[in-house]
């Protein structure tokens, strides 16, 4: 069965479409209108290997907050769509990941369980057009939307460029390997509670 998933959200703010297939080959096409948005989309799927499609369209003239939230809900909601309930994934998994002078770890929990810890300081404002602190609202929309555990936590590093491309690289390798399909237990819901 083929897990992909599609979500189309419409708001007074944004206008977003998003395809995602959790057993593709990393291959992308992404137009949110946020270049430094874009980057970083374009390496969640490269490092996870989920194909994705995003089209964003957005009231940018105010800022580029609404975009970059509900591009984060819109596409936590097609994964979550395309996992199929969880069945028969690994669930947990994590990841560091080094980045010239940085290095950072994000342990996910693919468990219906959303929640958020951002450990994570940059030393500039804006990176490209974006301000900084947008990508804690992107982080904590995906996580709500999918309804994922996560923790991100940057150990050290100093561009900031690298710190938030090290987060993104390390959220696409744990998505890959919490995705996965456990050949143990393809039939199951890894839970005791058998749901999740």
């Amino acid at each position: 069965m083929a897990r992909k998933g599609k979500v189309s959200r419409k708001t007074k703010e944004t206008s977003i479409n998003v395809e995602v297939n959790i057993d593709g080959k990393g291959k992308y096409q992404i137009d949110t209108g946020i270049g430094f948005l874009d980057h970083m989309l374009e390496q969640l799927s490269k490092h996870s290997l989920i194909d994705l499609k995003v089209k964003a369209k957005g009231d940018t003239y105010i800022d580029l907050h609404h975009t970059t939230e509900d591009t984060g809900i819109a596409i936590g909601e097609a994964l979550k769509k395309a996992a199929k309930k969880f069945v028969g994934i690994k669930r947990y998994a994590h990841t560091v990941i080094p980045m010239d002078e940085t290095l950072t770890r994000v342990a996910i929990d693919v468990s219906n369980r959303p929640y958020l810890i951002w450990k994570v300081k940059l030393k500039v404002e804006k990176l490209g057009e974006m301000d900084t602190e947008l990508f804690k609202e992107w982080f904590q929309a995906f996580s709500q939307s999918a309804g994922i555990t996560m923790h991100v936590e940057n150990i050290y590093g100093d561009n900031s460029h690298h710190i938030i491309e090290s987060c993104y690289k390390a959220l696409a390798r744990s998505l890959r390997a919490a995705l996965e399909m456990d050949p143990r237990n393809k039939k199951s819901i890894p839970s005791t509670k058998g749901s999740l």
